[in-house]
């Protein structure tokens, strides 16, 4: 569901629920964040978040180890710690059990990896397979993450390159080799765990993953939440080695066009910035990284310790006073 139809749809439920009715839902319909949270006492919050999709990939194990690390990172985005999770599977009758077995055991091991314990589920007969996940987790009340807490000067950092759409749409038209397919599969089936990890230690408050509605969605929500212009080196970000000659062959999901066509207009491009590379910020993610908006002071002291933690980091842009987003063409690509 495009980003447009989602808010029609949400519209009728938040004039039901009003944030003032219930004082412990401390995220919930009000904002874009990425999961709910609810108080439990002055230490402790529920994390609840819950997420399905159709396969990106064609192995069946592989696709429930993405579908699961996409799942729980919801909860990473808030600064959260995963403890609990169910399973949601949507299967075909005459889809064979064990290539259902392995779409559950690719969640169930994924989830393992996570220390997150798989308690139950439900599953429901469909023409094409659909799996994901409900996840809980904990996290303080004063310490969580929201899409609204970015602040001028802050720097913005990213922990997963950009390229899955357009690669995983390449593959659904025979069009994309073994080897791109396995480095998109490496990067979607890694958990956030590490890089929410990094925003507990240094004390985050903003902060999002790059999912459905492409870094510069997400990015929009992030710099509109928290009332700020993100500005973004187009030649800092980092891409799949292979996302430039997929995105030539033109392979941009459907979701991608529809981002494009409802957060274009909040976004300015550097005039040295083609309609491909635009496309390429615009692109659907599955199992993103977190883009983390980072206060200038802890940055190099954080780029030290994601060196030790083996967590890729890299720095796109800053946030100042304005609105929107700009994206702007000066420097060059790193990361740790």
């Amino acid at each position: 569901m495009n980003a447009e139809t989602l808010a029609q749809v949400l519209r009728p439920l938040s004039a039901l629920f009003q944030p003032g009715d219930y004082p412990d839902l401390l995220v919930g319909l009000e904002g874009p964040d990425d999961a709910a949270v609810w108080r439990l006492d002055d230490e402790r919050a529920l994390v609840v978040t819950t997420d399905f999709f159709t396969p990106v990939v064609d192995t069946p194990y592989e696709y429930g180890a993405i579908a699961a690390a996409n799942s729980l990172s919801d909860v990473y985005a808030m600064g959260g710690l995963p403890f609990l999770a169910l399973n949601i599977a949507a299967l075909p009758p005459d889809l064979p059990m064990e290539l259902s077995a392995e779409i559950l055991r690719g969640g169930a091991e994924k989830c393992r990896e996570a220390g997150v314990v798989v308690a139950g589920g439900h599953t429901v007969q469909d023409k094409e397979p659909k799996f994901g996940l409900v996840v809980i987790g904990f996290v303080h009340p004063q310490r969580m993450m929201t899409k609204g807490g970015a602040q001028p000067g802050d720097a913005l950092v990213l922990t997963k390159p950009l390229g899955f759409g357009v690669t995983t749409t390449a593959l659904k038209r025979g069009l994309a080799s073994p080897e791109d397919v396995q480095e998109a599969v490496a990067w979607m089936s890694r958990l956030n765990a590490k890089a929410a990890q990094l925003a507990r230690e240094f004390g985050l408050r903003a902060g999002t993953d790059v999912t459905g509605f492409g870094l510069l969605g997400h990015g929009w929500e992030m710099a509109r939440a928290s009332g700020v212009r993100l500005v973004l080196d187009f030649a800092r970000i980092p891409f799949l080695s292979c996302a430039r000659k997929y995105a030539e062959q033109w392979t941009f999901p459907g979701g991608s066009a529809d981002n494009r066509l409802f957060y274009g207009q909040y976004v300015q491009f550097d005039a040295r910035i083609s309609e491909m590379e635009q496309m390429l910020l615009f692109d659907a993610q599955t199992s993103g990284g977190l883009l983390l908006s980072v206060p200038a002071k802890h940055l190099p002291a954080m780029e030290k310790r994601a060196a030790e933690l083996e967590q890729p980091l890299w720095v796109i842009g800053r946030a100042e006073e304005g609105e929107g987003i700009l994206v702007i063409r000066e420097g060059n690509a790193s990361g740790v």
